[in-house]
């Protein structure tokens, strides 16, 4: 055989070999990137009452998006999207439940589900004073620097360049109590729904609470899935996966086909999906941050509660108690919230969700989460290498002997986060008595949150 010959029989094979690569990866990301777009279009739309073409422009029309195709359809209150024509997904819309993606089950299946979802009473909270309602005081705190805080608000809404967008849509300063700072940008305002991203893991920390003090679930409990009984998945606590700590082989990538957006983008039940990654370590032993185990507790909330009260479950023992009426969870095709990924609220109610857990789970004269549940949410996870996470919130407790060593130099310790996709945020600071929201579309130049949560606390008494 000649040399050419070689060369082009070579060529030839590494050219079929790359081929054949293509065709799988479309085939594994196409989908996702269809289904990101229709869900993210269809949520947008009808729950954060945008326009489709300022959603298509802002949420859907950077990076890899672009190569996609997406499209709102009114007449159905549906949203689709597809890759040069291929990989079509839908998203629909129901009332009370938001949009879900058709996945793994027939359209008009999963438009015949019914569920019981619970209604909010009519009640105008701009008549109801903050937080129970929106009425907000026009009288100043003493000794707060308005405007420096101001002035920091601001700053945090300038664009550092055109290639690199902080893209900040709405800030909320809650200290002593009281709204002292609160700004958005143009086209959003106090009651704009917006995409909390993973905020609602730290949603389901706290629905996992509410069963915890009912007596339904314990922390020390095994997980209750059949498949793991028989199996080295049996040791594997509620604990371990509040913590994000349970050992399962899961991958947590955003940038192309994953454990992590197969189950969030292509699969029916999010939750059982995840239930079936195998062990890799040791469960309480090594902190992963995952949304496969947050969904898996989401599935377990679910098996908790009789099916006909679950879908008005978070709305009637949560949400609705802190005034949160803007709030929606969104379930999966299966009827299961997405605990680690799908909620909408304004940033009043994000604020009102972290006044919460500042007021250590008591709102008004009420103790909504146990006695004790902030305490053990804002404690390390023992794989924890710098302190940084507790039970499905973000900590800033710093390095086991070694405090100084943690995210947020600046900031005093007992800073604990709820922390979504693209810049979402609920800072709580107990030592300071405060709140902040912070809710944006972050690419690639993230403000920083060290110097912006130093600056607000200087501002203070």
């Amino acid at each position: 055989m000649s040399f050419k010959k070689i060369i082009f029989r070579s060529l030839l094979v590494i050219l079929s070999g790359v081929l054949l690569y293509g065709i799988y990866y479309a085939s594994q990301a196409f989908p996702i990137l269809a289904g990101y777009g229709a869900k993210n279009l269809c949520s947008c739309v009808t729950l954060g009452n945008r326009l489709p073409e300022d959603v298509i422009k802002n949420e859907l029309g950077g990076g890899i998006l672009t190569l996609g195709t997406f499209e709102f359809h009114a007449e159905d209150s549906s949203a689709t999207g597809n890759v040069f024509g291929f990989a079509k997904r839908k998203a629909i819309y129901r009332k009370g439940l938001g949009c879900t993606l058709v996945s793994e089950i027939e359209e008009q299946e999963l438009r015949s589900q019914r569920f019981s979802v619970a209604q909010s009473s009519a009640i105008n909270q701009d008549t109801i004073p903050w937080p129970f309602g929106n009425l907000v005081r026009d009288t100043l705190l003493s000794g707060v620097d308005y405007e420096k805080i101001n002035q920091t608000l601001e700053d945090a809404f300038t664009e550092p360049s055109e290639e690199k967008n902080r893209r900040t849509r709405a800030m909320l300063v809650v200290y002593d109590g009281e709204i002292i700072a609160e700004k958005y940008a143009e086209g959003f305002t106090k009651d704009s729904r917006l995409l909390g991203w993973s905020m609602t893991k730290s949603l389901t920390n706290a629905l996992v609470g509410l069963l915890v003090k009912e007596g339904k679930l314990s922390l020390n409990d095994k997980a209750p899935i059949e498949e793991w009984r028989n199996d080295n998945r049996n040791a594997i606590t509620i604990h371990n996966l509040m913590q994000a700590s349970s050992g399962l082989a899961w991958k947590e990538i955003y940038s192309g086909a994953s454990d992590a957006t197969k189950m969030l983008f292509r699969k029916r039940d999010a939750g059982i999906f995840a239930s079936h990654v195998p062990l890799a370590k040791q469960p309480d032993t090594d902190f992963y941050y995952s949304s496969g185990t947050t969904n898996i507790l989401s599935w377990i909330v679910r098996k908790h509660i009789d099916d006909s009260a679950y879908h008005s479950f978070p709305y009637t023992q949560l949400f609705y108690r802190l005034g949160m009426y803007s709030m929606v969870m969104e379930p999966d095709a299966g009827g299961t919230f997405v605990g680690s990924s799908f909620s909408y609220a304004t940033a009043r109610d994000w604020a009102r969700f972290g006044l919460l857990y500042l007021n250590d789970g008591v709102w008004g004269d009420k103790r909504i989460l146990p006695e004790g549940w902030v305490a053990y949410t804002t404690t390390p996870a023992k794989g924890a290498e710098m302190g940084e996470y507790g039970a499905q919130f973000w900590l800033n407790a710093g390095a086991p002997g070694n405090p100084e060593k943690r995210m947020y130099p600046d900031v005093p310790s007992d800073l604990f986060w709820a922390d979504g996709y693209e810049g979402q945020n609920v800072f709580i600071l107990p030592s300071k008595n405060l709140v902040v929201v912070k809710l944006s579309l972050s690419s690639g130049n993230y403000l920083d949150d060290n110097k912006f949560l130093s600056d607000v606390i200087r501002a203070l008494p």
